[in-house]
C-alpha cells in the first residue's frame, strides 16, 4: 500500500506545473508521434526505408547507441566523489546521474529495438528467454551489462526517493554496496561496447586495444556536459540549490577525461600514419577522403576542432568559471562526441567495403524520425523523473498533506 501511494504521489507530481512545464511536454510529445510515424514506415516497409545496406550495415541506430551507452556510464562521474570520497555538494545531486543513466540505458535497448527490424525479435535478447547465443555473442554480454547496470541504478534511485517521500532513513549500507557494484558495471557497459566492434577482425578500423578507453574517455566528457546545462537550468526554474563548487568540481573532471581521450586520439594516429600499412585507408577516408568521396570530413574535422576548442575552454580556470564559456564548452564537447559516435566512428570503419567500393551513407528521413521519437521519449522519462526528484528531495514533497488537502476541499464542496 506503501508503494501505491508512492506511485500515486509520484503521478500527481507529473501533472502538475507551470505552463511553461506544459509546453515543453507538448513539444516533446509531438515530437515523439511525428517520429512514431516515421518509425511505423520502417515496420510496414522493412528496413529498406533507411540508407543502410550490405557495405554499411550498421550506421545511424548503432552510432546513438554507442553515444548513449557513454552518456549512461558517466553518471559515475558523480557517484565516485559523491559515495567513495563522501563529497557533499556532489552527494546532493548525485541522484540525477542516476536518473540519466536510466534514461539512457532505456534509450540504447529501444535503439537496439529498431536497428534490428522487425521488434518481435528483441525477444531473443531475453536471458533464459530468447536464444541469446550466449557467452560467444558479444551483443548478447552487452545486453546483460545494460541490463544489470539498469536494475542498479533504478533500484538505488526508487529506494532512495521512496524513502525519502515517506520520511524514513533509506539504508545506507545496502544503498553503498550496490552504488559500489555499479562502478565498474558502468565501467563495464561501455567496456563491452568497445568490444562489439574490436570482435569483428575484418574491420581494422576498430581493431585497436585503445578503443575501448577511448570509449570511456569520451563518455566522462559528454555525459557530464548535459548534467552542467540540467543544472543550471533547474536552480533557474525550481528551488532546487546547487553549489558553483560542485558545478566547477564536475567540470575538471572533466578535463582531465578530457586530455585523456585526447591523448589516446593522438597514439591512435600516430601509430597509423607512422606505420603507414594499408588499413590507413580508412583513417583517409575519415579526415581527407578518398579521391571525390569527402562526404565524412567535414563531420570529423567539425568534431576534433569543437573538442579541441571545449577542451581549451575547460583546461583556463577564468574560462572554466565562467558560466558563458563554460556553457559553450558544455555544448561543444557534447556535439563533439556525439558526431565522433555516430558518424566518425561507425562509418569509416565500413568504408571502403571488403570489395573496395565506397558506398556513400546518409541517413534516411526515416532513421531521422525514428531517432527524433526515442530522443524525445528519452527526454520525456527523464522530465518526469527529475521533478518528481526535486519535488520529493529538495522540496520536501509530502502526499499525505495533498491528499488531506483533497479531501477537505471535496467535503467543502459536498457541503456547498
Amino acid at each position: 500500500m506503501n508503494f501505491i501511494r508512492f506511485i500515486n504521489g509520484s503521478i500527481k507530481l507529473i501533472l502538475q506545473g507551470s505552463k511553461a512545464y506544459y509546453a515543453w511536454l507538448f513539444f516533446l510529445v509531438a515530437l515523439a508521434l511525428w517520429g512514431g510515424f516515421g518509425y511505423i514506415d520502417q515496420l510496414q516497409d522493412g528496413l529498406i526505408t533507411t540508407n543502410m545496406r550490405d557495405s554499411v550495415s550498421w550506421a545511424f541506430y548503432i552510432g546513438n547507441f554507442t553515444f548513449l551507452v557513454g552518456i549512461a556510464a558517466a553518471a559515475i562521474m558523480l557517484v565516485i566523489p559523491a559515495y567513495i570520497y563522501d563529497w557533499k555538494p556532489i552527494k546532493e545531486i548525485v541522484i540525477f546521474g542516476e536518473l540519466l543513466a536510466v534514461c539512457a540505458v532505456i534509450m540504447c535497448i529501444a535503439f537496439i529495438v529498431v536497428d534490428i527490424g522487425n521488434p518481435m525479435r528483441f525477444w531473443h535478447m531475453l536471458p533464459l528467454v530468447g536464444t541469446m547465443n550466449f557467452p560467444y555473442s558479444m551483443l548478447s554480454w552487452d545486453f546483460f551489462f545494460l541490463l544489470a547496470y539498469l536494475i542498479i541504478n533504478l533500484t538505488v534511485v526508487t529506494h532512495l526517493l521512496y524513502s525519502i517521500f515517506h520520511k524514513k532513513e533509506y539504508n545506507k549500507k545496502v544503498v553503498q554496496v550496490i552504488v559500489l557494484i555499479s562502478i565498474p558495471m558502468a565501467v563495464g557497459i561501455h567496456t563491452v561496447t568497445a568490444f562489439l566492434y574490436n570482435a569483428l577482425p575484418a574491420r581494422p578500423f576498430w581493431n585497436s586495444a585503445l578503443l575501448a578507453p577511448r570509449f570511456l574517455a569520451s563518455a566522462f566528457c559528454s555525459g557530464p556536459a548535459i548534467l552542467l546545462i540540467l543544472f543550471q537550468i533547474l536552480r533557474k526554474i525550481t528551488k532546487f540549490e546547487i553549489k558553483d563548487k560542485a558545478i566547477w568540481t564536475i567540470a575538471e573532471l572533466m578535463v582531465y577525461a578530457m586530455f585523456i581521450y585526447l591523448f589516446f586520439t593522438i597514439a591512435e594516429l600516430f601509430k597509423e600514419f607512422y606505420s603507414g600499412t594499408e588499413h590507413i585507408l580508412y583513417w583517409k577516408y575519415l579526415l581527407f577522403g578518398i579521391g571525390d568521396s569527402k562526404e565524412i570530413v567535414p563531420y570529423s574535422w567539425s568534431s576534433i576542432i569543437m573538442g579541441f576548442i571545449a577542451f581549451v575552454l575547460f583546461l583556463i580556470p577564468k574560462t572554466r568559471k565562467n558560466f558563458v564559456t563554460l556553457n559553450i564548452g558544455a555544448v561543444l564537447i557534447y556535439a563533439s562526441v556525439y558526431v565522433e559516435k555516430g558518424i566518425a566512428l561507425i562509418i569509416p570503419g565500413f568504408t571502403p567495403d571488403v570489395l573496395g567500393q565506397i558506398y556513400v551513407y546518409t541517413p534516411s528521413i526515416t532513421e531521422i524520425r525514428t531517432a527524433a521519437m526515442i530522443f524525445s521519449l528519452g527526454f520525456l522519462l527523464f522530465t518526469f523523473l527529475v521533478k518528481i526528484a526535486i519535488a520529493i528531495v529538495f522540496e520536501n514533497y509530502n502526499i499525505s498533506d495533498i491528499i488531506k488537502k483533497e479531501k477537505s476541499v471535496k467535503s467543502e464542496m459536498s457541503t456547498i
